[in-house]
């Protein structure tokens, strides 16, 4: 049998394992990204690790999420961070340089590369051909320091692309319809690799969308061929020569597929507060909006932009809606700016904002009390936008400008003939914001602002864990639950005390509290707990309030390796049943835990309060099991380097 182009990568990386769905395998890394939401943890950690050299072919520190600077936090961040990447071989774009996936898209990405990046949307490069995975910082700090990166191998799933899209039907949409077919769990432990005839119909910005968004599927990665297509558009980026050509065998082997017909897909919506809440913009029918955003990582190119532009060209912007547009990278913004086509954007009464991510992650542009926000981001989780009560719905950057022009969503079918946009022959090419690092590391001095704080780190697993319930939640709780963001905490990412104070209080405001009066204990919730944000903040936070365990029907993939590498128990129930049974307040122990996790899966719980018993699973290679054993990934590395 053939193989597939996830095959063809992880056999050229393979360090150890089977590549056999299920298998914990070990890949090398070729390149490694972090943004500055978790980089500044990030390069702390590799600091504790000692190792005076990264050893990747390339990293990059980007900063593109905490650039609204209203005090000294942010940009005493910004300076530790560039001074952390000259001493230790890092290039770091300034920022104003654009959003790290857009950039590194650009004018990093190559296929049949790896890329580990501390950002859950870093399976954005697999537009280009390229096995690209989000992890947390610490596991990007092994890499950069020449570990392996450990993985459970996952399923790979082909999606065939059949036909051609239709004018005014995005990219953003085919994503939105494999959200509405698979929901935000339908990706847990597989790989999407996409195929078929409509793949050649793509751009690479456009697959580049639908990678993008398979981190909302919960996927490891989403990856595309690398063929002629990809080829055209390196060369207009001036890296033809890191081009090689990627595709399956004839005869590849898959472990699941879908098949998705473009030419049937139209104008799509996602609802509040779901990435899968989708229907199509027609039958939602034409609600009356008050914000459109546009941009982020998902839709901020040079062809997205360029399509708003022509759509908003001659017209002016509803009066009842603000519209702010976000470039993807300086080189979007230079190239909109000399073809004249940032003139229309501004003539029709767009508000240009840096090129950062903005008000996708919370970062200003909060809508207005009970407004309806149309964007064409990747998350409309509750409260993400930075006001409560908006209602945020995800479209393409069609569906935007035309709800922006119309003051209500609309089908841009119901607009003028579509305007055409083709890809540049060559890109604007100017990295003058990214900064090589320094060839003599030890002359350089790190620059600590007051705002970085040491990180927790766990102790040795105790023979008896115990304490109380702090918390019981539902399905679905994501990452901006568990450690809020936004523009008030993003500057206090270093700081996990300060962040201490908001872990969880969107689900309940009294837990901080709670949690360091009973002196920790532990959480439980219902199924993909911890989905969305690759923010390791989400379990460092719960460690240093004492968090010792987390008991969940199912865990998204990110947060549970961010779990382990904290040192917090992952376990999930046996049967789903005990969770009814087990309430916020109740008395829980784990006797004898090392034990019972030396000597297989399942573990005892006893319920102190009620009198009764139920049994966990911590489903965890051997090496994992050591990691929790040890306390941690930096503990184990430390203890075993």
């Amino acid at each position: 049998m053939g193989k597939n182009i996830v095959q063809k990568i992880l056999e050229k990386h393979l360090i150890s394992g089977n590549i056999k769905p299920g298998e914990e395998i070990a890949i090398s890394i070729d390149q490694t990204l972090t943004q500055d939401s978790t980089g500044t943890m990030a390069y702390l950690q590799f600091e504790a690790m000692g190792i005076p050299r990264v050893r990747t072919k390339k990293s990059v520190a980007y900063i593109d999420h905490n650039t609204l600077q209203t005090g000294f936090e942010n940009a005493d961040d910004h300076k530790y961070i560039q001074t952390v990447a000259s001493k230790y071989g890092i290039y770091f774009s300034k920022p104003g340089n654009g959003i790290c996936h857009q950039i590194h898209l650009e004018r990093f990405a190559r296929p049949g590369w790896t890329l580990l990046g501390s950002d859950s949307h870093t399976p954005t490069a697999g537009g280009i051909g390229m096995l690209a995975i989000g992890a947390g910082g610490l596991d990007v700090a092994v890499a950069m320091g020449g570990g392996p990166y450990y993985l459970t191998m996952p399923k790979v799933c082909r999606v065939i692309l059949k036909g051609k899209l239709n004018p005014w039907v995005t990219a953003k949409d085919v994503i939105l319809e494999i959200l509405r077919i698979l929901t935000v769990k339908g990706g847990v432990g597989k790989i999407m690799e996409y195929a078929g005839e409509g793949v050649a119909s793509l751009t690479v910005p456009e697959r580049a969308t639908i990678t993008n968004m398979g981190a909302e599927l919960g996927a490891t990665t989403s990856i595309f061929p690398s063929d002629e297509v990809t080829r055209a558009y390196m060369k207009a980026q001036g890296r033809e020569d890191e081009w090689i050509p990627l595709e399956a065998d004839e005869d590849a082997g898959y472990d699941e597929e879908i098949v998705i017909d473009l030419s049937s897909i139209e104008p799509l919506v996602a609802q509040p507060h779901s990435p899968d809440n989708v229907d199509t913009v027609r039958n939602v029918g034409p609600i009356k909006v008050d914000q459109v955003a546009i941009g982020s990582c998902t839709n901020s190119s040079y062809l997205d932009l360029m399509r708003v532009a022509g759509i908003l060209k001659g017209k002016t912007v509803h009066p009842d809606v603000s519209l702010v547009i976000s470039p993807g990278s300086k080189q979007v913004y230079t190239m909109l700016a000399k073809n004249g086509a940032l003139a229309d954007l501004i003539a029709a009464g767009a508000r240009i904002l840096e090129c950062a991510c903005g008000p996708c992650i919370g970062m200003g542009q909060a809508p207005a009390s009970n407004a309806v926000s149309v964007r064409t981001f990747n998350r409309n989780f509750y409260g993400r936008s930075g006001t409560a009560s908006a209602k945020v719905y995800l479209v393409s950057p069609e569906v935007a400008a035309a709800t922006a022009l119309t003051g209500v969503l609309t089908d841009p079918r119901d607009l003028r003939e579509y305007p055409e946009v083709e890809l540049p022959e060559t890109f604007e090419i100017n990295d003058n914001l990214i900064i090589p690092p320094s060839d003599d590391g030890d002359s350089v001095e790190v620059v600590r602002g007051p705002n970085i704080k040491p990180f927790p780190v766990n102790k040795e697993l105790a023979e008896r864990v115990e304490g109380p319930v702090l918390l019981k939640m539902e399905d679905n709780i994501t990452t901006d639950h568990i450690m809020p963001s936004g523009a008030k905490l993003l500057p206090y990412r270093s700081n996990i005390p300060y962040l201490a104070d908001f872990c969880l209080t969107p689900v309940d405001k009294d837990f901080p509290a709670r949690a360091k009066k009973a002196g920790g204990g532990f959480l439980v919730a219902g199924h993909n707990y911890g989905q969305g944000s690759s923010r390791e903040h989400a379990a460092l936070v719960p460690l240093y309030l004492g968090i010792k365990g987390v008991i969940a029907k199912s865990f998204a993939r990110i947060h549970m390796a961010n779990l382990v590498n904290s040192g917090i128990l992952p376990l999930t129930f046996v049967n789903e049943n005990d969770y009814d049974n087990i309430e916020q307040g109740d008395s829980i122990v784990i006797e004898d835990a090392v034990n019972q996790i030396k000597r297989g899966d399942e573990l005892i719980v006893k319920n102190i309060t009620k009198g009764t018993e139920f049994n966990v699973k911590l489903a965890l290679s051997p090496r994992l099991k050591e990691i929790i054993l040890a306390g941690g990934l930096l503990n184990y590395t430390r203890k075993n380097s």
